[in-house]
């Protein structure tokens, strides 16, 4: 059975118990076993974190909490055997930690916890294939193939209102639910804006969008052929599909290509997404965060928020699925229901049932069985 350890350093600041609380809910919720450790020193925490993954074999996973002591933290940077099988999570933001092949979250608080134990326990059931499309190391996806194929291909793209202490993650649990359900998914991560700037932001999702036909061959022998030459993969039906922030990107992208006759996406999918990016900057969304990303307010660069906000553009030019809980934040109901009021040039769906802002990506939501329906109904029917 699935193992998860949770290793607090010594002197990390937090309530101990609250992060066992935390844990337990995890635990039970992904039906694994797991336990708190909270070693005295550094020592006893480097040789419970080696004991943890070595004693359970395969099924042995950590999540460790390395708190500010160096000594601890240096921990993090040698390369380990059992990468996959590790998450260093960090309360603070700290900011991105190479973490020596394994995942470092980070700046999520002690909800980060619930977080570092569903990536770590998602990632070892589902043992997707991690490829780079570009140099640096956010711009990375992790592709979930099924049994089938071809293969419709769902492409995602994860929100966290555009700042870096949200990542790839978050979409774990759907890329691993489309997987079962016939689609190959490409969990995408990209360069933040809060980091990186917005044309770095705008140039990975293209970026990404466009590995899909030059990925290498997953099931080897020949690893130099591009996956586009082989019948993995259907490029006739793609969807692209983004939660929140990644709502946006995924109609902005689906845009660009859809307008400037590029190949493109069958359907973009927006999830709670952030489609009235002027509203977002005027109403002061969670504290500023369109006008940090975009790199001014909406009066100071109204062109770069003409190019960006989905409601702007339209017409797109093509098929698209908008989906919103109705227990969402009003505001993004209010954008949600007046993009779908407003596409009458275009082919939207507008599909607003009950839910929150993470159950359109929760795979035991109704709304999400409804809308993965959807998708696949709109990509069997795709030219």
């Amino acid at each position: 059975m699935t193992t998860v350890t949770v290793l607090t350093a010594p002197g990390l600041v937090a309530d101990l118990g609250l992060l066992g609380e935390l844990a337990g809910r995890e635990f039970a919720a992904l039906g694994v076993a797991g336990r708190v450790v909270s070693p005295p020193d550094t020592p006893s925490f480097e040789a419970a974190l080696d004991a943890a993954l070595d004693a359970a074999g395969a099924d042995g996973l950590v999540v460790a909490l390395p708190g500010a002591d160096p000594e601890v933290r240096a921990l993090m940077d040698p390369p380990r055997p059992y990468a996959s099988r590790l998450v260093w999570l960090d309360l603070g933001v700290t900011g991105p930690h190479p973490a020596g092949g394994a995942t470092h979250l980070y700046g999520r608080g002690a909800q980060g916890l619930t977080w570092a134990i569903r990536h770590v326990v998602h990632r070892a059931a589902a043992r997707p294939r991690r490829v780079p499309y570009g140099p640096h190391p956010d711009q990375y996806g992790e592709l979930h193939l099924p049994e089938t194929r071809p293969a419709p291909v769902a492409m995602l793209l994860h929100g966290g209102f555009y700042r870096s202490i949200w990542a790839a993650d978050l979409m774990d649990a759907l890329a691993a639910d489309l997987a079962a359900r016939g689609f190959a998914a490409w969990n995408v991560a990209y360069r933040r804006p809060d980091r990186h700037g917005w044309a770095a932001t705008v140039s990975d999702v293209a970026a990404a969008y466009t590995a899909l036909s030059t990925l290498p061959d997953l099931d080897l022998p020949d690893p130099d052929r591009p996956l586009g030459d082989r019948s993995d993969l259907d490029p006739a039906r793609v969807a692209v599909i983004g939660h929140s922030a990644g709502g946006q990107l995924a109609l902005r992208l689906a845009a660009d290509l859809w307008q400037s006759g590029r190949p493109a996406p069958a359907l973009a999918v927006s999830l709670a997404g952030l489609l009235d990016l002027v509203e977002c900057d005027l109403r002061d969304l969670s504290g500023g965060a369109t006008a940090m990303a975009l790199g001014g307010r909406s009066t100071e660069i109204p062109e770069e928020y003409a190019r960006s906000s989905p409601l702007a553009r339209l017409p797109l030019g093509g098929p698209q699925l908008v989906v919103q809980g109705a227990q969402d934040d009003p505001d993004l109901v209010d954008f949600n229901r007046r993009y779908a009021a407003a596409g009458t040039d275009d082919d939207v769906t507008y599909l607003e049932r009950p839910g929150d802002h993470f159950d359109v990506i929760d795979p035991a939501a109704p709304i999400w069985d409804a809308t993965a329906e959807l998708i696949a109904a709109r990509l069997r029917a795709a030219p």
